[in-house]
């Protein structure tokens, strides 16, 4: 993988950067690759991360610590090495430590954040990003010069994954670009946000969940002992060999049982205007003991009119913690955190690019049919 070069560094304005730029950093070794990049793996606001060839079943999951490289703390707890360039299975309750294709040489001034894709969070497959010498998850500092590994670690489904299969997605930010409660409110005022008339600010636009029901169904619990779910297979399962569909009964609540997973929607359309991204936040103990998103990125023109869509549901991936819990219709799931774009992406979501999740309602992964 080279290195930045000097000669070709883009200009690198304050916000989160967009595809436009994204491409740029390919081309100035800001972003390194193993393979060339794929069509579509760019995407508005963020870059799809490809499975490399080589994955490790560990003992535990990790982090390297300021002084130490990955690959030293796998020497102490890799159980054994896997070949993913024909394809492996990745066992529930397991932990997977990958190579990715794609590595990063940061300048100063820029950072990163990962978070899985949404189909990857639809599966209830928990992944996140390491780097050398990390002592967060998820988060590039900025400056780093090195490789990029994901954890993966399958928590409903059983998956079959392999070298090129896309599980997680990186940001790219330069200074601070989150929007303030206050701001949040006049955006709201001139583009509405959400499909609420006094939307709830607090750190965020709140999100709540829908109970009501749609077309007479509330949502999706996930099997136990299901078959296996490849990645890269797009509309291939059928959904009742995977899910237990949950009807609404008139009742507007549901009690989520520990260590079962849950595809909810929220009561809100969510709208994210061209200039802006958002993401959700996964967890909230002021609002209770469970997980509401694993995949929290939104790209600019989600739900966004000139995108192809009018407002689209946020798609919940609940999981509660350690006690059952009783959720009502109507409360407050979750929180949006909206960013400045420092430019207008070239294309946004759902405008002429393969956007699974425009417009949605209730709707399971990619994965199933239809």
């Amino acid at each position: 993988m080279s290195a930045a070069s000097p000669a070709k560094m883009p200009a690198i304005l304050p916000g989160i950067q967009s595809d436009e730029t994204i491409a740029r950093f390919l081309e100035a070794g800001i972003i390194t690759v193993a393979t060339p990049v794929l069509a579509g793996q760019i995407q508005p606001s963020s870059l799809d991360l490809r499975l490399g060839r080589r994955a490790w079943r560990v003992r535990a999951s990790f982090l390297p610590g300021r002084d130490r490289l990955l690959s030293q703390r796998l020497d102490q707890v890799a159980l054994h090495e896997i070949d993913l360039s024909k394809g492996a299975v990745l066992e529930t309750g397991c932990v997977y430590i990958a190579e990715l294709q794609e590595g990063l040489a940061l300048p100063r001034g820029l950072a990163a954040a990962a978070n899985p894709k949404s189909s990857t969070g639809r599966l209830d497959v928990f992944t996140r990003i390491i780097t050398d010498r990390a002592r967060e998850f998820d988060l590039v500092e900025e400056g780093y010069h090195g490789p990029l590994y994901i954890e993966i670690s399958p928590r409903t489904f059983p998956i079959l994954a392999r070298t090129g299969s896309r599980l997680s997605q990186i940001r790219f930010r330069s200074g601070g670009a989150r929007l303030s409660d206050e701001e949040l409110l006049l955006l709201h005022r001139r583009e509405t946000l959400v499909a609420a008339r006094e939307p709830n600010i607090q750190g965020g636009v709140a999100v709540s969940v829908d109970l009501s029901g749609f077309d007479g169904i509330i949502g999706y619990r996930a099997k136990k002992y299901t078959g296996l779910i490849d990645v890269d297979r797009v509309g291939a399962y059928p959904v009742a060999d995977f899910w237990e569909r949950l009807d609404a009964d008139g009742t507007g609540s549901l009690i989520l049982d520990p260590g079962h997973f849950y595809i909810l929607a929220s009561k809100e359309a969510v709208h994210v205007p061209p200039d802006y991204a958002c993401e959700m936040m996964p967890f909230d103990a002021l609002v209770g003991e469970f997980r509401v998103h694993y995949a929290g990125f939104f790209d600019p023109g989600f739900g966004h009119a000139g995108a192809g869509g009018s407002g689209a549901r946020a798609v919940l991936e609940v999981r509660s913690r350690d006690v059952p819990f009783i959720l009502e219709d109507g409360q407050i799931v979750g929180r949006l955190v909206y960013e400045r774009m420092a430019t207008r992406p070239r294309a946004l979501y759902g405008a002429g690019l393969k956007s699974n999740y425009q417009g949605q309602s209730l709707k399971l992964s990619k994965h199933f049919m239809a």
